[in-house]
């Protein structure tokens, strides 16, 4: 398997909603308008690829000088535990810039995995709860 990976690199919000569905990631994957929105006003969108297959995505919410918030990390079931999600991290972080803390919200499955690629757990975060 030969993963290339992308950046800033055009998608569409069906390829997006695939890939949600692939990985199991809980988004909003049959709102296509809204998945383009989500695109559209993503600063950094990292894509990987297996030939014309969408296997993974980073996709994350910037300034480029302190924070970079991870809002997506999605890799289709069929490609986890190869890399991709560690690679698709660290492609976001080199896009951010070494001034910025990188930042995420782990869905509750998830909560082992995102330590064993660098992040520490943080206890001083809240949040709003989006409303739809």
């Amino acid at each position: 398997m030969k993963i290339e990976y992308k950046v800033n690199a055009a998608i569409t919000p069906l390829q997006m909603s695939k890939l949600f569905k692939a990985s199991g990631l809980n988004r909003p994957a049959e709102d296509l308008p809204r998945l383009q929105r989500m695109i559209d006003h993503a600063d950094i969108l990292i894509t990987a690829w297996d030939g014309n297959h969408l296997a993974g995505i980073a996709r994350a919410i910037t300034d480029f000088s302190y924070c970079c918030y991870l809002s997506d990390l999605a890799v289709d079931k069929h490609y986890q535990k190869s890399g991709i999600g560690r690679e698709l991290t660290r492609l976001v972080q080199e896009q951010a810039g070494k001034e910025t803390a990188l930042l995420l919200l782990s869905s509750p499955i998830a909560m082992e995995y995102y330590p064993r690629i660098g992040f520490e757990k943080a206890d001083n975060a809240f949040k709003i709860p989006r409303e739809k």
